[in-house]
């Protein structure tokens, strides 16, 4: 089992998750975070520390959509290992319907 990021992220990007996590399983994106799955030790320290509700169980029927999108882009996004500072819009985009569509961009976070 593991956990697993959904759109709830995108757009809040918030790191709160990072901070916890004891095997740095989580990759930055330029608009969310993921979770690698061979990584994660499902150990669900995460998920209550999300402020946007984004991480659920892979046994969630939340996480089915999310689990490859994960994986995938856990191969080629960059660790972030760190807690940094949210977006200063985030807590505009939380909640917020239909974030995949219009503002998801699959590429790893600038550096």
């Amino acid at each position: 089992m593991t956990y697993v990021v959904t759109d709830a992220c995108i757009r809040c990007k918030y790191t709160d998750c990072v901070s916890v996590c004891p095997v740095d399983c989580f990759h930055e994106g330029e608009t969310m975070l993921v979770i690698d799955p061979e990584v994660c030790i499902d150990c669900g320290v995460c998920e209550p520390e999300c402020p946007a509700d984004a991480i659920v169980a892979d046994t969630d029927p939340r996480a089915a959509a999310w689990l490859n999108l994960n994986r995938d882009l856990s191969a080629r996004w960059p660790v972030i290992a760190e807690m940094k500072p949210a977006p200063d819009d985030a807590n505009s985009f939380k909640g917020v319907a239909g974030k995949y569509e219009r503002y998801f961009l699959p590429q790893a976070a600038a550096r």
